[in-house]
């Protein structure tokens, strides 16, 4: 796609000579004074509409344009003629596809700027991981040719399918709601990005997971440390050694450049015949807005980002977002890598509203304040207008939560790597809360598995990942906060005990401060944190079973022989050096203690001392037998006194008692893993998922309490209702809870109740009676009214008066009226309420 030094000069002079007409610098008469050309034919016909789909579902704006959009498609079918014109070798522009209607539209006025409720979405990646994942791609056909159709960004989300345009188009409008500078780009690019195929790509999650691993940490270099050894090997030897490893190392290294070679050459993508002539659309973010601190494209068919000199993009014809349209004038020769994105650049970037439009206001401008300071006129003429780009025709973008759950089309996808095999899942839509797994393969046809990973949501056992080592058979869980015991992760080959595995605990949520228990099958080692007895590690050695204590014979009660403990200690500074112990060991078998305390400041050497265990530890009646040849002490300072007897007596019994509170935390310990063991094989045969109260279309349990209280709430409404309608209900409540109902009690109600409703209906009629005479008065004393004032009325007066008259005797006949029904209706409502009293299912037996 090169441009042509002569067919940018001839549209330059052809520039030149509209903006040398003085006066005319309206845009629709530069439009107008521009020549038509008519040489090329339109871009495409119309699309057949299919039968399905239903035009009266579809907005007004959807199936016609408006004035502006109307003159939009003139200006746009003008720039296309003269680009047609001007550019012939290239190929025609993506101005005005036909939508979902059949209708021409601006791929301008197609944009709609949203920004979603969701916070996911408030950055690129969000949005770019949203579009890739949610839509399906259907590839141009033939893929050389611009699209037949751009589909509004709301077909899109309801169909989940469209081309590298509607996915362009959609990530677009995400992007501009949130605030990035963001370009939709019609271009040509490889193979493999046109069709969505990453084979060739390693996985983004792979990668990024070892960008997050950190090297380990130097040890830091002390100013005073022991000199090694003197090496009293032979120089020649030394050096002949050298060479015979370098040699080695040369030929392993050049076996694997062979091999790299060669899986590179396995790995080439064979010649594709259409490079570069392969259409696709993209988006480009231009630096500025967001913090964002270069240019850079995103791919809408995988989510991924690109550098603008990356390789697999090829050309770029034009790009647009919902506020003018640019065509690239660069030579695209090399790509995109020596590209300039700079828009308002008229030389590289041709656009339609803008470009020579200001250029010619500023001449116009120039023009009259000339005219105005050569003719001293009065009267000021009307500035000019730029023409500005319609509002877009598209309806409001919206998403739903579950829409934003489910996220791919059918709830799954898999996508295929290099080496690997990425498969998501929506939440709930697995059994055992799987969302993500990743699977590794050892070659290119990813038929030998090696590795593979998962990642769970809502596990009641609050699993969150699990790593398989295919070839070791070696599993690595990782649970999140809140599980019993406090477990974090949990290595293992399988789930018996007494094997090898590795538990890590969040040691803040823990008592005893347990961070680690590594465990092999004659070993143990736990690691503490933040301990007040500043215990940090031990280690236990167990002996091996006899014949009688084989754990497949025995109660998983039992426990394993200890043979040794050694517990390491932290420096406690409110202790001298001297009588802070740093190592303890629990010698069992051998039946010693040996004690090694923190080494002093300025010394190179612990102190240390070794107990002998008293033959009669057991016999708790007599006193243990104690002798100065039962310790065994080294003291680093040689000034300080020895203990005595009596001391190193008293320490040797608190150590026995420490000995057995130390055997009982191993067997608690022991006990405490199998507890694990036994749970998580519980948990694996029966997977239980957690459901938020407030989702409430999964929670059954909230579905069923919420209508058990609608329940309830309709049945207290009716009772309060039947209550209001009770006419007994006001006289029983005077009655005594504990009063029986009799027949004296019953006739007294059923008189109470009848001479209430009859002073009712006296009051009734006292007070129709009393209205009636009221308006009969007023009536009366406006008629004396009248004979008196009647000479001296006017007509306004005299029309007041009839009105007065007629609306008072209205009101008397309606009065007259109800003080009849009521004489009428009121033996009848005495004798209904006797017969009701009589009927009363609570006084029936009585009267």
């Amino acid at each position: 796609m090169e441009v042509l030094s002569q067919n940018d000069t001839d549209y330059r002079d052809l520039r030149d000579q509209v903006e040398e007409e003085d006066g005319r610098g309206d845009q629709q008469e530069l439009e107008d004074n521009m020549p038509n050309i008519n040489t090329a034919p339109s871009l495409w016909p119309p699309p057949e509409v299919g039968v399905e789909l239903e035009m009266s579902d579809y907005p007004a704006s959807y199936k016609e344009n408006s004035p502006q959009e109307n003159q939009l498609l003139d200006m746009a079918e003008n720039f296309r003629c003269q680009y047609f014109h001007l550019y012939p070798e290239r190929k025609p522009l993506l101005l005005c596809p036909f939508n979902e209607c059949g209708v021409k539209k601006f791929v301008s006025t197609t944009l709609r700027p949203t920004l979603l409720s969701y916070p996911e979405l408030y950055s690129w990646d969000g949005c770019a991981s949203l579009v890739s994942d949610f839509l399906c791609l259907e590839p141009l056909d033939p893929p050389c040719d611009l699209s037949r159709q751009l589909f509004s960004p709301t077909w899109v989300l309801q169909t989940q399918r469209g081309n590298c345009f509607d996915f362009s188009t959609l990530l677009c409008s995400l992007l501009l709601g949130a605030g990035y500078n963001a370009y939709c780009v019609s271009g040509y690019a490889v193979k493999d990005m046109c069709l969505r195929n990453q084979c060739r790509q390693d996985c983004p999650l792979k990668v990024r997971e070892e960008k997050v691993k950190v090297e380990e940490p130097k040890r830091p270099i002390k100013k005073y440390t022991v000199k090694p050894p003197r090496d009293l090997r032979s120089g020649f030897q030394k050096q002949q050694e050298a060479r015979r490893q370098a040699a080695t190392q040369a030929v392993i290294q050049k076996r694997q450049e062979e091999e790299e070679k060669l899986e590179a050459e396995r790995e080439r993508p064979p010649p594709d015949p259409l490079l570069g002539q392969r259409v696709h659309s993209w988006v480009l973010v231009l630096s500025g807005s967001r913090d964002v601190p270069e240019n850079f494209f995103i791919d809408p068919l995988t989510g991924r980002s690109f550098s603008t000199s990356d390789s697999s993009f090829l050309g770029i014809e034009s790009v647009w977002n919902h506020q003018n349209y640019w065509v690239n004038m660069q030579s695209c020769r090399f790509g995109c890598a020596e590209m300039t994105f700079d828009l308002f650049d008229t030389v590289r970037w041709e656009c339609l509203l803008s470009g020579s439009a200001v250029e010619l206001q500023l001449l116009i401008s120039d023009l009259k304040i000339k005219q105005e300071t050569e003719e001293h006129e009065e009267e000021e003429e009307e500035e000019p207008k730029d023409f500005e780009m319609p509002p877009s025709w598209v309806k409001a973008i919206q998403i739903s939560r579950q829409d934003m759950e489910t996220r791919c089309p059918g709830g799954k996808k898999a996508i295929q790597y290099r080496k690997a095999k990425l498969e998501k899942f929506a939440p709930y839509t697995q059994l055992d809360g799987l969302i993500t797994r990743l699977t590794t393969f050892t070659d290119l046809e990813c038929k030998q598995p090696n590795a593979k990973r998962e990642w769970y949501q809502n596990r009641q056992d609050h699993l969150e990942e699990r790593e398989v080592d295919i070839v070791s058979s070696v599993t690595l869980e990782k649970f999140r906060p809140g599980r019993s015991h406090a477990l974090k992760t949990h290595r293992y080959v399988t789930l018996v005990p007494e094997t090898e595995r590795e538990m890590e605990f969040y040691s803040n949520a823990r008592v005893d401060g347990l961070a680690k228990r590594e465990e092999q099958p004659l070993e143990m080692t736990e690691s503490f944190e933040d301990r007040s007895d500043f215990l940090y590690y031990r280690h236990v050695v167990f002996n091996e079973r006899t014949e009688e204590q084989n754990p497949a014979k025995v109660h998983d009660a039992d426990h394993r022989p200890i043979q040794k403990v050694v517990e390491r200690f932290h420096r406690d500074r409110s202790k001298p050096a001297s009588e802070d112990v740093a190592e303890r060991v629990f010698l069992v078998s051998e039946n010693r203690i040996h004690l090694t305390y923190h080494r002093e400041d300025d010394r190179i050497v612990p102190g240390w001392r070794s107990f002998i265990k008293p033959l009669d530890v057991g016999d708790s009646q007599n006193q243990h037998s104690f002798t100065p040849d039962m310790v065994s002490t080294f003291q680093v300072d040689p000034f300080q006194k020895p203990c005595k007897n009596l001391f190193l007596y008293e320490m040797l019994v608190s150590l026995m008692e420490e000995e057995e509170k130390v055997m009982l935390r191993v067997k608690e310990s022991e006990t405490e893993v199998r507890t694990i063991l036994n749970l998580r094989a519980q948990e694996e045969s029966n997977i239980e998922l957690q459901i938020c109260i407030y989702n409430t279309a999964r929670n059954e349990k909230a579905r069923l309490h919420r209508e058990a209280l609608e329940r309830m709430a309709n049945e207290e409404r009716l009772r309060q209702e039947e209550e209001e309608l009770d006419f007994l209900a006001p006289f029983l409540a005077r009655l005594n809870s504990s009063e029986i109902l009799t027949h004296e009690l019953a006739v007294q109600l059923r008189n109470n109740c009848l001479a209430t409703l009859k002073q009712q209906l006296i009051d009734e009629a006292n007070l129709i009676q009393a209205r009636f005479e009221m308006e009969t008065q007023k009536l009366e004393q406006k008629q004396q009214w009248y004979q008196r004032n009647q000479l001296s009325m006017t007509r306004e007066d005299e029309e007041e008066y009839l009105t007065f008259c007629s609306d008072a005797m209205f009101k008397i006949h309606v009065l007259k009226l109800r003080l009849s029904r009521q004489k009428e209706e009121a033996p009848q409502k005495y004798l209904a309420l006797d017969k009701k009293l009589r009927h009363d299912p609570r006084l029936v037996n009585l009267l």
